[in-house]
């Protein structure tokens, strides 16, 4: 072997190196054993494979052939991956502003709002068909994205179809630095907010906030109720659950860690900045996972929202993530997490206080009922019309109309009186 490509194979086995020999330090002396015969196999490997072998992805396969030991969670990110999770987390990166979402095979396009995209006339339902000239076509929602993104300042041509196009047209595009938003916010009926957080990243609990103050404002003052939309949150980061949860909880454990050794942490709720004790309500589906079942879970532990929709995914584990020095990344699994009661998600998940289906259950076609306005020549309604009965009876989303309805009736019989609002008590702050 040349010695090239001896220093080729170190330099890519020093990630290797040095999870094994973390694993030795806190095992037995017999894992030092084990890299002499890891040293074998690569040797033979390198030498008598049928072809030749790329190094770096050979020592990359070994370390992911390593962490599938483990669980599903714990997982290894070559350099281009790790910069990508460390974008998503950040919240900002290089690019045009737009999101992708994949229907019937074609990329489609949502502009977001003053972005190169949205500037250039790119319009919401447009189709990516190439990029740089590379087709889209058998390309997925992660592989365009990647092609997308850049260094800011540089170019990128993005060929769209429209349907009042006569043929796709090339929109040249200037990346720059792009910054999400994790947070949407609405008011689907006078008073009542919605706002839908799609992860937690960076800055969540502040855009939260500027959310719900905006929603305020609109409101004329206060809310009449909230709903927190956390289906298809996939979590993030376990800081800023925390602090979004601290936001609706003044007093109490919000969650609480246990990692190896029994070494167990607990992270506390804090009255100061805390939201009126308005009714509110928590969507979760099976798409909520990690982070958001965290608040989802101190949400309902405390009594502060009724929890609505389906059982969460039920990942009850918390996550390191540690930069390694060739720019590659290892996610590793450190700790399991307990609701504000203690219990355990894991497998579980949460379960709501009132289980919900995504769709309305159908009507049999046997089952015909026939009313007053369907009658011939009935008379007319006097005084005005319930404005709000009919937007929920209009409204497709099945769980976020069966919520708004609760909260309608929530108030309707007592609003935030039915909710006691938690004693003020001494508690010692870790």
């Amino acid at each position: 072997m040349k010695p090239t490509q001896l220093r080729r194979i170190y330099r890519c086995l020093i990630p290797l190196v040095i999870l094994l020999t973390g694993l030795a330090q806190a095992g037995s002396n017999k894992t030092y054993g084990k890299i002499d015969v890891f040293s074998q196999v690569l040797h033979y490997v390198h030498n008598s494979y049928v072809e030749d072998i790329d190094d770096k992805n050979l020592l990359y396969g070994a370390i992911r052939g390593m962490l599938k030991t483990l669980d599903p969670h714990s997982t290894f990110m070559t350099p281009r991956e790790f910069k990508s999770m460390q974008e998503d987390t950040s919240g900002h990166f290089g690019g045009v502003g737009i999101e992708l979402k994949s229907r019937d095979g074609e990329l489609v396009v949502v502009p977001l709002d003053d972005t190169p995209a949205a500037r250039a006339g790119i319009l919401a339902g447009d189709r990516i068909v190439k990029i740089d000239g590379q087709t889209t076509e058998n390309m997925n929602v992660y592989q365009a994205g990647r092609l997308i993104k850049g260094v800011p300042g540089t170019k990128v041509v993005l060929t769209i179809d429209r349907d009042d196009f006569d043929k796709p047209k090339d929109f040249i595009l200037i990346r720059l630095r792009i910054r999400l938003n994790p947070i949407e916010k609405s008011m689907p009926l006078p008073g009542y907010g919605l706002v839908k957080i799609r992860s937690f990243q960076e800055r969540t609990e502040r855009y939260l906030m500027e959310a719900i103050g905006e929603l305020k404002v609109k409101a004329g003052g206060e809310l009449r109720g909230l709903i927190l939309d956390l289906r298809n949150n996939p979590g993030g980061l376990l800081d800023q659950a925390v602090r979004v949860a601290d936001r609706f909880i003044a007093d109490g454990v919000i969650v609480e860690t246990k990692a190896r050794g029994n070494r167990i942490e607990k992270d506390f709720a804090h009255k100061s900045g805390t939201e009126p004790f308005y009714p509110m309500i928590c969507l979760v589906n099976g798409g909520s996972a990690s982070a958001s079942e965290i608040v989802a879970g101190a949400l309902q532990d405390h009594g502060r929202a009724v929890i609505l929709g389906t059982r969460s995914f039920g990942k009850g584990s918390v996550q390191t993530v540690v930069s390694l020095k060739d720019g590659s990344g290892l996610k590793l699994t450190i700790a399991r997490y307990y609701t504000p009661k203690h219990r355990s998600i894991q497998e579980h998940g949460i379960v709501p206080d009132v289980v919900v289906p995504r769709k309305a259950p159908e009507t049999p076609r046997n089952i015909q009922v026939t009313r007053e306005i369907d009658l011939s020549g009935h008379l007319s309604k006097e005084g005005s019309k319930d404005f709000e009965a009919e937007f929920l009876g209009k409204m497709s989303d099945f769980q976020l109309r069966t919520a708004l309805n609760y909260l309608r009736v929530w108030e309707r019989f007592g609003g935030s009186k039915l909710l006691k609002a938690p004693k003020e008590k001494s508690s010692k702050k870790k």
